[in-house]
């Protein structure tokens, strides 16, 4: 009788944790996105981009790249297209909808004349000037009339280093996990595991990012190639030295910072800061932007081009 009740009560246990793994990979999945994160390829040229062609619900929020591996909707060869260029800051990351993003906004509130006007996002994680020219170099302008580029102080020595971080960095996968609660467990739980660890055995705090750092000597060439690409196209093109929390606090940039102004001002290059523009509640973590900073920095780009459009005399763009 014993036996029997052991064996009913194991049965049971079984049944239970079945049901509960089953509807808990449904339930990450269909809610959470587990399962359908943003998937990344290596490349020679570029070191590593979005995979093309990827549409994408994850954490409650909507991410498009399109067959050239821009954040953005197809290209459309009637719109007065501008490029967007630039890191995760302009790219939002997964948890950004697609419909927030600052240059889905300037797409759907910038006109030009009877034209409409599509921003390209070509932009990816930890990528510097240099990454966003060998991707111009493969793909062009795309016919664009305008572009502009996002960047921290930092890119001033974030220099290419085609170090291997495809499947090797969590954020850089190529493929999907085979389950959600492998992903919850591997990406998430065991990572701040190792982390907390760490910090035990070593009493140093492990700073969690989505970024890779490569630390670049000398200055930063894209700057330099991209200017002069855009030159010789006669493409007007600018630059947003975008601040960091610790700057936006202390007023001014750091020296990388002031390198990368150095360099504008010797060049004749259009640029902004945007030291003022953010408070706190606009950014996610020390560098990039929530929803609302986002929109905020819709509304900083759009002055922005219209000074440019401006200067070069073009004066059908209104909003």
């Amino acid at each position: 009788m014993k036996n029997r009740k052991v064996k009913i009560l194991s049965i049971t246990s079984g049944i239970v944790c079945c049901v509960i793994l089953v509807v808990g990979e449904i339930y990450l999945r269909e809610t959470w996105g587990f399962c359908n994160s943003v998937l990344m390829q290596a490349d020679p040229d570029f070191e590593y981009i979005a995979q093309p062609n990827q549409v994408r619900d994850r954490f409650k929020k909507h991410t498009i790249y399109n067959n050239y591996s821009q954040r953005s909707a197809p290209v459309d060869s009637t719109a007065f297209i501008i490029l967007g260029l630039g890191d995760s800051v302009i790219n939002g990351g997964v948890l950004t909808d697609h419909d927030s993003l600052a240059t889905t906004l300037l797409s759907q509130n910038l006109k030009i004349g009877s034209s409409s006007v599509q921003v390209l996002n070509i932009s990816a994680g930890s990528w510097g000037p240099d990454n966003c020219m060998a991707y111009l170099e493969r793909y062009g302008t795309f016919g664009a009339s305008m572009a502009f580029l996002v960047c921290s102080s930092h890119d001033a020595s974030d220099i290419m280093d085609f170090k291997t971080v495809v499947d090797i960095h969590s954020s850089f996968s190529s493929k999907q996990y085979s389950s959600a609660w492998i992903e919850l467990f591997d990406r998430y739980i065991w990572s701040q595991l190792k982390n907390n660890f760490i910090v035990f055995l070593y009493h140093q705090k492990v700073k969690r990012t989505s970024e890779i750092h490569k630390p670049g000597i000398g200055f930063n060439p894209g700057f330099e190639k991209l200017t002069a690409y855009f030159k010789e196209r006669q493409i007007p093109f600018l630059i947003l030295l975008h601040a960091e929390v610790s700057e936006q606090k202390q007023g001014y940039y750091n020296e990388e910072g002031k390198s990368i102004i150095s360099f504008c001002k010797s060049r004749g290059i259009t640029f902004k800061t945007d030291l003022g523009v953010f408070t706190d509640s606009d950014y996610r973590d020390n560098i990039h932007l929530n929803e609302a900073g986002q929109h905020h920095l819709y509304e900083a780009m759009k002055e922005y081009l219209l000074a440019v459009a401006d200067a070069v005399s073009c004066s059908e763009v209104y909003f």
